[in-house]
């Protein structure tokens, strides 16, 4: 990435191409990704999840992946994070990734053709251990929940072209090459 380290932050609604996407640049980048699915997998079977409000719920996961963003961070290590996130979790983020001298890189995929999304949420097995899969219903409750975007980030239409260049996308906005635009909008 570049000389500091980078904190490369993909969210989106389940079934958007940001875990495909997350992980492919963790490849290309050598550096970890962390998956907020793949932490709650590993705490479900445990219990540890159940009977946890709403609000409480998200704080254990924004924090158990900010935790290892803090420590990537504390080994001047970029790292690559994979979660639904909001303004307020990645206002935390910059914050924490200015402390350590290091860049917020956020994305957010979106895919814009419904019936692409809806077939890709229909149609996926993730496998993650101790987790669920999630259907349609639940891509809309996270929707009202995770609204778009204001903070500073590249917004991506993954319905639009191939993955390849979806990635190319990402990895130029995260080395600070980015041709498109990095607001709050497409």
């Amino acid at each position: 990435m570049c000389a500091s380290p980078t904190v490369l932050v993909l969210t989106g609604l389940p079934g958007t191409g940001k875990s495909t996407l997350a992980d492919g640049a963790a490849r290309v980048l050598g550096a970890p990704s962390f998956s907020g699915d793949w932490l709650l997998g590993a705490l479900a079977p445990h219990g540890v999840l159940t009977g946890l409000d709403r609000a409480t719920y998200r704080r254990v996961y924004a924090d158990l992946l900010g935790t290892l963003v803090t420590r990537q961070l504390l080994l001047g290590q970029s790292a690559v994070v994979d979660c639904l996130a909001d303004d307020a979790l990645l206002t935390r983020w910059r914050g924490l990734a200015d402390d350590h001298g290091a860049r917020l890189a956020v994305v957010e995929c979106r895919c814009g053709d419904v019936d692409v999304h809806r077939r890709r949420i229909e149609g996926r097995k993730r496998g993650i251990p101790g987790w669920h899969e999630v259907d349609w219903a639940h891509v809309e409750r996270m929707r009202a929940e995770f609204p778009p975007l204001t903070v500073e980030h590249l917004a991506l239409d993954t319905a639009v072209g191939d993955a390849g260049a979806a990635l190319a996308r990402v990895l130029d906005y995260a080395r600070g090459l980015s041709s498109g635009p990095a607001a709050s909008g497409e």
